[in-house]
């Protein structure tokens, strides 16, 4: 199944003033503004913390960074003036604090999106799956990116249960090809929209894994594929570890996909996933080794 990125064919992508060539692999940074993440809950819930934070990843490498108001786990409610209140400020701050970074926020409400674009933002990162069609409506008034999730037509903050796909890689790009076509009729431009498999968003762990195996086939429909995969269920219930355990998995999992040809890799690790990403562009011939000495002097 192709679409209408490229058929196949990987093209520049932009996103905020840069332009990135298709062998470019970048790392998304996750910050969040929230008192009760899955990972870490609370670790950049104070603004000073999670600037230190932005100044720590940007210094690691990170291309993007990604600020979430809400968890995506269910839990308290967070309204959309509350969602506001975290994400807005803090992009501005980041903004004012690099100039030329791209900022991402996570959110699938179209007024939390215009907010965070007024402030300074750059894409906007929907892991719910389209729930909202005015976000697109947002990206395109904004001149923003958009990513264009599977969420197997969950409501946002709602876990999967005994959910079933005939074929759960043709469900996801059947889903995230038509949010695309709708992001391009809305106006958004062609360069700017990635589309993104969600791992663990209404799939079981075997759902994950089969969308990692196969991930050449949202390759091959042209449009540039980000994978948000760091710590997540299917990392955990595939090495039966706890949270604090998955980086191994995660990096292994973040090769495979990069190998694959995946583009934007959402992750905790920055440092980490820098290293594996550079290693894979090394590897495939897409750049040269940092330093090459032996079996030369």
């Amino acid at each position: 199944m192709s679409g209408a990125g490229g058929a196949g064919e990987q093209r520049d992508m932009r996103l905020g003033r840069r332009v990135f060539r298709p062998d470019q692999l970048l790392v998304m940074a996750i910050v969040n503004r929230t008192p009760d993440s899955f990972y870490r809950p609370g670790m950049t819930w104070d603004p000073a913390a999670a600037l230190e934070r932005v100044h720590t990843v940007v210094a690691e490498g990170a291309d993007i960074v990604d600020i979430g108001g809400v968890p995506a786990r269910p839990g308290d409610d967070v309204d959309v003036r509350e969602e506001i209140r975290r994400t807005v400020p803090f992009i501005a701050a980041v903004r004012d604090a690099y100039p030329e970074l791209v900022i991402s926020v996570d959110t699938w409400r179209h007024e939390v999106g215009r907010e965070a674009c007024a402030a300074g933002a750059d894409l906007l990162n929907d892991s719910w799956g389209g729930w909202d069609a005015r976000l697109a409506e947002v990206a395109a008034e904004f001149g923003a990116g958009i990513v264009c999730s599977h969420a197997g037509g969950l409501p946002p903050r709602t876990r999967p249960f005994r959910v079933a796909y005939d074929d759960v890689v043709q469900d996801v790009l059947a889903g995230t090809l038509a949010l695309a076509a709708r992001a391009v009729a809305a106006g958004v431009e062609r360069e700017r929209i990635l589309i993104d498999p969600a791992h663990d968003f209404g799939k079981n762990t075997w759902h994950s894994l089969e969308v990692t195996r196969r991930l050449a086939e949202l390759v091959g429909t042209g449009w540039p594929v980000l994978v948000s995969m760091s710590n997540k269920d299917f990392i955990g219930e595939t090495l039966d570890v706890a949270v604090d355990e998955r980086l191994a998995g995660t990096l292994a999992a973040t090769a495979v996909s990069a190998w694959l040809g995946a583009r934007v890799f959402r992750a905790h690790h920055i440092r980490e996933t820098r290293h594996v990403l550079s290693t894979v562009s090394v590897i495939r011939g897409d750049a040269p080794p940092a330093r090459v000495v032996r079996g030369l002097a």
